[in-house]
């Protein structure tokens, strides 16, 4: 049934490796032009406030809308991805799931490699570029806070990202079981971004290999994380040359489209092939070449080892703490709820005592205006608390119990916003 006012609410819409492969997030992945281009719309539609997202591992939009649609209409028209596609792969959360959900994936719940805490940068990020956009309400910064905060109490409190097990970790690992004699293999690592740097530094520190090649189409890029180990740096024109010289081949470029392809390949030795982007930047006729083993990263996230299980015996703490943090989000929401009303009748009490304070002035020839001051005030603060202390219990309607004060005392009407 249609609603007489237009009222708007709070929704989480997205997708993530759980139902959409690397092929369909790559559809729906936002660059910073897209993002612009999807705030610059939301503000068109009236869409007041809005924070996205987009990672290898999923794209998702938490904002306030009449109905889920106007999120998901603004996130198809500013990526590849369509509606059909959309509905196969997404999930759409309301409200109290919203809340949720977005707890949960910022307490590192919800990541490709459990304990991963990388998507609490990105959820700052968004909230930051949010807020500067002029989307992002009290609420939605409340929450985010809020989640950031529950994020660092599960990173402290508990050992659920215990040993290293990120995206550039698992592709370590996955060598360093699959390739003999690692030390004196040569590994040519493409594209110096965030998964590139952790990359280099867990091979350097986990292989003892000195046969490391960077090539960045920036240079200047690539010099700047070779700085920091002790790795070769190649020009952008030597990649084909340094491919057919190496034994392992690390894509972690941020393309749109791929970067490597069957083509660059003439060498005829054996080489493995890790693609660590998402939308893929390996093209997949690489595997028509006999020599050639590709693995992409949606493989290796699939890496379940001792490591992993251990991490999976503190969910239930986290958890918990998820619920201790959430639990004072809805008693802020509450309060914010009741606070407009709370200072109306602080306003009414004080005509009150206005009114009366001057009728004992006229009566009184020895009034002490300090004293009746004081005591009136504190008074008015005891009865104001009292009845926010009854708005705050959870066994009463706190709907029902406002109406009745607005009523009692004659309150004008509050807008909660």
């Amino acid at each position: 049934m249609p609603q007489s006012k237009k009222h708007k609410t709070f929704y989480a819409i997205g997708l993530s490796y759980k139902k959409a492969d690397a092929v369909t997030r790559g559809h729906f992945s936002l660059d910073e032009n897209a993002k612009t281009a999807l705030f610059t719309q939301a503000k068109a539609n009236n869409i007041s406030s809005l924070i996205v997202t987009s990672t290898c591992n999923r794209t998702e939009l938490y904002g306030f809308a009449e109905h889920p649609f106007q999120l998901i209409k603004l996130l198809c028209d500013n990526t590849k991805g369509t509606v059909e596609e959309f509905q196969k792969v997404a999930y759409i959360h309301k409200s109290n799931e919203a809340v949720s959900h977005i707890f949960k994936v910022g307490g590192g719940l919800d990541s490709q490699i459990l304990g991963d805490f990388e998507i609490i940068s990105q959820l700052k990020a968004a909230a930051r570029q949010s807020k500067k956009e002029g989307l992002l309400n009290n609420y939605l910064e409340r929450l985010v806070n809020a989640v950031i905060q529950a994020s660092k109490r599960i990173k402290t409190e508990t050992n659920i990202s215990s040993g290293a097990t990120s995206v550039s970790f698992a592709s370590v690992h996955y060598i360093l079981n699959n390739v003999s004699d690692i030390t004196n293999k040569n590994i040519l690592l493409f594209g110096t971004g965030k998964i590139g740097r952790n990359t280099c530094e867990n091979l350097i520190k986990h292989t003892k290999n000195e046969h490391i090649t960077l090539i960045n189409r920036t240079k200047t890029k690539a010099e700047e994380v070779a700085g920091k180990f002790n790795v070769v740096v190649k020009d952008y024109a030597n990649l084909q040359e340094e491919i057919n010289g190496s034994d392992i081949l690390i894509v972690a470029t941020g393309a749109q489209n791929p970067t490597v392809d069957k083509y660059l390949i003439q060498s005829k030795k054996p080489l493995l092939v890790l693609d660590l982007s998402i939308p893929k930047n390996v093209d997949h006729n690489v595997s028509e070449l006999d020599n050639v083993t590709l693995v992409h990263l949606d493989h290796l996230s699939q890496i379940t080892d001792k490591t992993l299980e251990d991490r999976k015996t503190h969910i239930p703490v986290a958890e918990a703490i998820i619920e201790e943090v959430k639990a004072e989000f809805n008693s802020w929401l509450e309060t914010r709820k009741f606070a407009p009303t709370i200072k109306a009748l602080k306003l009414k009490l004080n005509d009150f005592k206005t009114a009366e304070l001057d009728t004992q002035r006229k009566k009184l020839s020895d009034f002490n205006e300090e004293q009746a001051e004081l005591i009136s005030n504190n008074i008015i603060q005891k009865i104001t608390n009292h009845f926010a202390h009854h708005l705050k219990d959870d066994d009463i309607s706190t709907d029902e119990s406002l109406e009745l004060i607005k009523k009692v005392f004659q309150l004008e009407e509050t807008k909660y916003v």
